[in-house]
């Protein structure tokens, strides 16, 4: 138990553990609470002069920080408006030496002007006497063509292109051929072949070339798919790889005036070209076919592996097929054989069985012969006793 005198009257009262302990803990928890509070006052007043101390000097290092920047700029901008000045001047200086070298370079280019319109006025000249002479020859040509038959203009072409391969033949295609093509086959033949191999044997590229023109004055006209399936028909029949139809027809069509042409949508490896494109396309598809003449040398090795065990495959087909029949006609022999070899055993045991018969009717015989006796001979013949006894006597 506790006593506790009242501050204000003086009474003095007992109260057990609990209840004091209680006041105790109330005493000390208004005094932390003021304690607390005087102190968080205190740090607030305390926050708010820092805070304004501060802020006093960060405004006073961003004063101190533009003025600095401030001399700074105005530095540079002197520095600047020192360097501008000098530029200008500079700019000054420039452009008068660019209108001195400008009214200069004026001069010479008038003076080149002057000379390149005589020089162009001359080529005018020498391209109007170019055009005249051509004008003269293209007339000429057509004068030549119309004197000449159809038959004569292709024939022409033919020598054209002729003349062309045999010109490079040496340089350029020494192991290919250009030969006309005289054999008609199925009705019809091509204009010329061209072919070549390697130094084994081995195709690298042939062609079946038709030439083809006509005269302007013929009345019918004809047109190039005209003559592709008579030429992919003459490519077949000799065995060519590629089809070219080297042509003056429809001389107004720029598909066939712009270059090489394929059409081996319509027919398999055939083209179309003019005459200039002669000698070229045969470069083109010969480069072409070079790059496979590996494949062609391989797939030939092949073939001929296979020619060899093709033939080991009828030799041993034969062989067996000889075999067959000997073996046959020796089995049927064999069994003929086997047929009289089996009859004569047969016939042979019928002479033994024979035999062996005779040999008991002659054993029967003998052992009646030993057992034959003078007394049973003469047993009942008087006279034969009679006669032996004059034997014994």
């Amino acid at each position: 138990m506790h006593q506790i005198k009242c501050p204000h009257c003086g009474e003095v009262f007992k109260i057990d553990e609990s209840s004091y302990l209680n006041i105790v803990n109330q005493v000390r928890n208004e005094e932390f609470n003021k304690e607390i509070h005087a102190r968080l006052e205190a740090l607030s007043k305390q926050k708010e002069s820092d805070s304004l101390l501060a802020q006093q000097k960060l405004e006073n290092t961003h004063k101190d920080m533009l003025l600095k920047k401030e001399r700074e700029h105005a530095l540079e901008l002197s520095v600047i408006k020192e360097e501008l000045s000098s530029l200008k001047q500079q700019l000054q200086q420039a452009d008068q030496t660019k209108e001195l070298e400008l009214m200069k370079a004026q001069e010479t280019l008038k003076d080149e002007l002057k000379e390149k319109e005589i020089e162009l006025a001359n080529l005018k000249r020498e391209h109007e006497i170019i055009l005249i002479e051509k004008d003269k020859e293209i007339s000429l040509y057509k004068d030549f063509k119309a004197r000449l038959s159809t038959k004569m203009v292709g024939e022409t072409l033919e020598q054209h292109c002729e003349y062309e391969f045999n010109s490079i033949r040496a340089a350029a295609f020494p192991n290919a051929t250009f030969v006309k093509d005289n054999i008609v086959v199925g009705g019809s033949k091509g204009d010329y072949i061209f072919r070549e191999e390697d130094e084994h044997g081995n195709e690298i590229i042939s062609i079946m070339f038709e030439m083809k023109n006509e005269n302007e004055t013929t009345a019918t006209k004809k047109k190039n798919e005209d003559f592709f399936k008579e030429l992919d028909k003459d490519r077949t029949n000799k065995n060519c790889e590629y089809a070219v139809l080297v042509t003056m027809l429809e001389a107004d069509n720029e598909l066939y005036n712009n270059g090489i042409v394929d059409v081996s949508h319509h027919y398999p490896k055939m083209y179309v070209i003019r005459p200039q494109f002669f000698i070229p396309i045969i470069s083109l598809l010969r480069n072409a076919s070079l790059n496979a003449l590996k494949y062609k040398q391989e797939l030939n090795l092949m073939k001929a592996q296979n020619i060899d065990v093709t033939k080991f495959e009828e030799e041993l087909e034969a062989f067996k097929d000889s075999f067959g029949k000997s073996y046959k006609w020796a089995s049927d022999r064999f069994e003929d054989a086997i047929k009289e070899i089996d009859a004569a055993i047969k016939a042979l045991q019928k002479t033994r069985d024979a035999l062996v018969k005779s040999e008991n009717h002659l054993r029967i015989a003998n052992d009646k012969a030993e057992d034959l006796t003078v007394k049973k001979l003469t047993k009942d013949n008087p006279t034969m006793k009679e006669k032996f006894d004059e034997l014994k006597k």
